[in-house]
């Protein structure tokens, strides 16, 4: 498979002659708010949605925030033949989103996509922050791909890995994200946490996406790289410069 990086939570992933786009972001730097919070983009896309070209479905770990579904992320949707997110996505967005529960499937020529649960904080913070969802990618001669969302669960890791592991790739929404809605926890993997659950789910090469370009992000590129080192997994690790592309 080919991993292409856009930046934020935003990559194209090549698997099974299929083109799946994750968490599509697109806007330009700025401010951007959340009811009566604001979320600051630092740095935009490597490329537009124009740029990419069609793709054959999106995985949308959840519409409810702009660091995962922006503007110019929304009007891309209305030119994807399928998008498969939570139930509270379909209900906002409408079609062509469609809830994936957790553990279903749906087969989409040579791969099959099931949905696995996530969780976008500590437990009991779901209703501050609202549903999300992972995914699992797999199918006849093809690696198997988790893509975690923005999940920030190791029992939720641990739970997929026994179900469905071991992978052969995890793509994994990283950066220790903070902020006021859950003050006291992170809202995704830290980068610790990361290493972690690569070495859960068995997975023998890593790429981390959403660890980078907003402010509300508390760790980084070096941060991971030298908690991979610290676990002895540094060979496992592929962190992408936006615009680069991976085959694995």
């Amino acid at each position: 498979m080919e991993i292409s990086y856009v930046g934020g939570p935003t990559a194209v992933l090549t698997l099974g002659g299929l083109r799946l786009l994750t968490d599509p972001t697109f806007d330009a730097p700025g401010e951007y708010r959340i009811g009566d919070r604001k979320l600051v983009k630092k740095t935009g896309p490597a490329t537009t949605a124009a740029e990419l070209g069609p793709v054959d479905a999106v995985l949308l770990s959840h519409d409810q925030h702009p660091d995962n579904l922006d503007t110019a992320g929304r009007a891309c949707l209305a030119s994807v033949p399928l998008v498969l997110s939570t139930a509270s996505a379909e209900q906002r967005v409408g079609a062509p989103v469609r809830a994936l529960p957790a553990w279903e499937s749906v087969d989409l020529g040579a791969v099959r996509i099931t949905a696995v649960p996530a969780l976008h904080g500590p437990e009991g913070s779901e209703p501050f922050v609202g549903e999300v969802t992972g995914f699992v990618l797999s199918g006849d001669g093809l690696p198997k791909v988790y893509v975690s969302g923005d999940n920030a669960s190791l029992d939720r890791v641990r739970e997929i890995a026994d179900r469905e592991g071991p992978f052969d790739v995890a793509v994994l929404f990283a950066g220790a994200a903070r902020t006021s809605v859950v003050p006291d926890a992170t809202l995704t993997l830290t980068s610790e946490q990361a290493a972690e659950a690569a070495r859960i789910l068995g997975a023998r090469h890593v790429v981390p996406l959403h660890f980078e370009h907003w402010a509300h992000f508390t760790e980084d590129g070096p941060t991971l790289t030298k908690a991979f080192a610290e676990a002895g997994l540094t060979e496992r690790l592929h962190l992408l410069a936006p615009g680069e592309t991976v085959r694995l």
